[in-house]
């Protein structure tokens, strides 16, 4: 009798200790994972709750049985959170991770992409980082800056340069992204940060990496034509500097630099497009200050993965400046602002201009002041808080040129 009494109220204790929230019951499932690193390959039934997680491996989500509301979450909600290929069971047991913790695990929460975009398309939409548009702007300000410096006095920048530019920042940002993990597959793997990328993961095969590539290129293509026969020749030659840009963190310290003179072409060429011409005496100090601004930013950005750098074996300027990188950025920043000024200067553009630099002296002074390199979280905003130092200097040449 005792101990069917016993077993009664052990019985008992069992059932409300497992019915307090799926979560819970599912945090004692995950935390009798050792490894992060190993993908789910089974189903774990609760013979409690009779609820059954499921693992989707192309999107990388966990959803919830049918018995919990039919509902399911795209990386969100319920405490799940995805590292390496499965759920972290810490994540379930604390809560929340912090973001340093996801960036440093490889934690990925769903985008727009996974949660409005068709199943066959997701894949190709991730290698173009079209959820992440940072890139773009970074590389579509320079053009929108030397589209405005070209106008004429008291005149607002061409809206069909400034479109067609647009529409070839975003496919030209795509095609080097899509280069950079193309080339950089076996890197990818050993990085967290970089990991889950489309082709690292197998999501996409290479093969249709070089297909989706194609078509960028291609489309892009169209766009140059709509140019100028010396915009032409001027913009294709920039493919050199597209397709080598990735290999140069294997052969030298500064590929921050490389991606300066890569991603600021456009400074360059929306002069060219407008005039038909070059003008060195305006175009050459803007080209010069986006370098220098690359080299600010992305160093900041560096600082994410420099621990991942020295593991693989590659090289940039986080490493290279060390713990004198605020030093070093801000050589490069004052350089940036006295190119910028010796542009305004040569287009003869008004005050407002020189409003906005000082503007935008102070946005960069904030970025290089404030910014927790040992932070991955922290350099990632600061990254991201360049798209508002473009849009400074974009709104002041405007100005600058239209009460001139």
């Amino acid at each position: 009798m005792a101990f069917f009494g016993l077993s009664r109220v052990s019985r008992r204790l069992l059932k409300s200790s497992v019915s307090v929230t799926p979560s819970s019951s599912f945090a004692v499932l995950q935390s009798q994972h050792k490894s992060l690193s190993n993908p789910v390959t089974t189903h774990y039934t609760n013979p409690f709750t009779k609820c059954y997680p499921s693992w989707n491996d192309n999107y990388q989500v966990w959803s919830k049985g049918k018995e919990l509301h039919q509902e399911k979450f795209l990386g969100v909600g319920w405490n799940y959170r995805l590292v390496g290929g499965m759920s972290s069971s810490s994540s379930v047991l604390e809560g929340k991770p912090k973001k340093d913790d996801k960036d440093k695990s490889g934690v990925k929460e769903a985008s727009w992409i996974d949660l409005y975009l068709p199943e066959e398309v997701r894949g190709y939409a991730k290698l173009a980082r079209l959820d992440k548009p940072i890139g773009t702007w970074l590389l579509a300000w320079p053009c929108m800056w030397s589209i405005a410096l070209a106008a004429d006095p008291g005149s607002l920048p061409s809206f069909k340069y400034m479109a067609l530019f647009g529409c070839g920042a975003l496919l030209l940002r795509g095609a080097g992204c899509t280069i950079n993990d193309l080339l950089d597959q076996d890197i990818d793997t050993k990085v967290d940060r970089t990991r889950l990328r489309p082709i690292a993961s197998g999501l996409l095969t290479p093969f249709q990496g070089i297909g989706f590539l194609g078509i960028q290129l291609l489309l892009g293509l169209g766009i140059l034509l709509q140019l100028n026969n010396y915009s032409r020749v001027l913009g294709a030659s920039s493919l050199l500097l597209v397709f080598s840009y990735p290999l140069m963190k294997r052969f030298t310290f500064w590929p921050q630099a490389f991606l300066g003179l890569t991603i600021n072409w456009g400074a360059l060429l929306g002069w060219t497009a407008v005039k038909g011409s070059i003008e060195p005496s305006v175009v050459l100090p803007l080209y010069l200050s986006g370098v220098c601004w690359t080299l600010v930013y992305d160093t900041i950005y560096a600082h994410q993965d420099k621990e991942d750098d020295v593991k693989v074996g590659v090289k940039s300027t986080a490493l290279r400046f060390g713990d004198n990188t605020k030093l070093w950025l801000t050589g490069f920043g004052t350089a940036s602002m006295g190119f910028l000024a010796l542009s305004g200067l040569s287009a003869d553009l008004g005050w407002q201009y020189y409003a906005s630099l000082a503007a935008a002296s102070g946005q960069l002074g904030w970025q290089i002041g404030t910014a927790d390199l040992s932070s991955g979280a922290d350099c990632s905003r600061k990254f991201v808080s360049n798209k508002w130092f473009g849009a400074i200097i974009f709104s002041g040449v405007v100005l600058g040129r239209s009460f001139q």
